[in-house]
């Protein structure tokens, strides 16, 4: 057959150069599609999108998307991960993958807050039931879980609050009666808690945090060991139809080789700021998992490697949420914002009544994300902020 030859606006269209083979680089190759083209027919209607095998429509990935979700599941210990849009994105397609009317759900009373909100919201018009439990229940959970139970969510530590929950005997307990058992493991990054080795059946992660570091990705996965699981997430994911930017995904992809590095300057940085502050008379309290005042302090010591650099305070009750609010406007390294896991370090005050059905204790909570800056000068920071509260 002889080759056509087309006009010069065809050929604008369908170049026929292709590059050579054998290049290779350390950083993986963005591949952007919508479209994902086949050789013939026969390929086109063999290739399932469940299966990683081959490429059928960009929303159900690309190469860059494969090798980042690869990447997730092995930091995480598991075998499959999808990731998408957001970590709230994540936390949805684990709810209506595994949920329908007339089930129940279980959630922390400390979850994060559109995590709860979620959950709420399937209660009010999707007929599923959303329970909220004491994140410190561990096996007493038992006694909560009903026939229609079908998922118990998890966060270690507890959001803002810092909670560490006993995971295993939750599992235990879960798996006696045949309910799946998910975590939000954002904190841990899945580098300083291993789920999956502790009972946890879905892993979900922000991959906004740590993974990205740079403050400007959003993305979620979710992370899974069991096929029958993955099966149903993959459905839930087409779906809802989650697909992710590829320079996104290459922009986490650069970030993960340095991440062990990152997390524990962060963790050392906040060890550094926590146990400061716990000498101030302005502080009456310092939520960080590894000291031992901590509520599940015994916990984290029992199953976490590390922290990370998240954690939170409790001012003193003689100062007002005026006061407190003045303090975090004061500061000048620490800017007011959400999120963690960046260079910038993050300061966040919190109305806990608000958030927390049984919240006794007096006094302001303010969060704190140290990043990468000397923690003797974010020490200098706080130490002018309290003088002008």
């Amino acid at each position: 057959m002889s080759e056509q030859k087309n006009t010069p606006q065809t050929s604008l269209v369908h170049s026929a150069y292709r590059a050579p083979d054998g290049f290779e680089a350390f950083p993986v190759g963005i591949h952007h599609a919508s479209t994902v083209l086949f050789p013939n027919v026969e390929a086109m209607r063999s290739r399932d999108w469940r299966e990683k095998l081959g490429y059928t429509y960009g929303l159900h990935g690309t190469p860059t998307s494969f090798v980042l979700e690869a990447r997730l599941a092995e930091i995480e210990g598991g075998t499959y991960c999808r990731v998408t849009p957001s970590g709230l994105a994540a936390i949805a397609m684990v709810n209506f993958a595994f949920l329908k009317t007339g089930d129940d759900v279980l959630l922390p009373d400390n979850v994060y807050g559109p995590s709860k909100d979620l959950g709420q919201w399937l209660q009010r018009d999707f007929n599923i039931t959303a329970r909220f439990y004491d994140p410190m229940i561990g096996a007493g959970i038992a006694d909560l879980i009903e026939p229609n139970t079908r998922l118990i969510w998890t966060e270690a530590p507890g959001s803002v609050s810092m909670e560490v929950p006993d995971i295993p005997a939750i599992c235990r307990a879960a798996h006696d009666k045949n309910v799946l058992v998910a975590i939000d493991n954002t904190w841990a990054a899945g580098l300083a808690f291993k789920a999956f080795e502790h009972g946890v059946d879905i892993v979900m992660q922000a991959v906004t945090k740590y993974q990205s570091g740079g403050s400007d990705v959003l993305m979620g996965a979710v992370i899974v060991r069991e096929q029958a699981l993955n099966e149903q997430l993959e459905l839930a994911h087409m779906r809802l139809g989650f697909g992710v930017g590829m320079d996104d995904v290459y922009l986490v992809l650069r970030s993960l080789s340095s991440m062990r590095l990152r997390f524990d300057a962060h963790d050392a940085g906040a060890r550094k700021l926590a146990a400061w502050l716990k000498g101030r008379p302005e502080i009456a309290a310092v939520l960080h998992p590894a000291f031992e005042d901590c509520p599940g302090h015994e916990f984290w010591k029992r199953d976490f490697t590390g922290a990370g650099g998240l954690f939170s305070v409790i001012f003193d009750a003689r100062f007002s949420e005026e006061q407190t609010d003045r303090f975090v406007d004061s500061l000048q390294l620490f800017k007011i914002g959400y999120s963690w896991g960046g260079a910038h370090s993050l300061c966040v005050p919190y109305r806990m009544r608000g958030m927390r059905r049984q919240w006794m204790r007096e006094g302001q909570l303010v969060r704190f994300n140290v990043g990468l800056e000397s923690p003797e000068d974010l020490i200098r920071d706080i130490e002018q902020a309290l003088a002008r509260m």
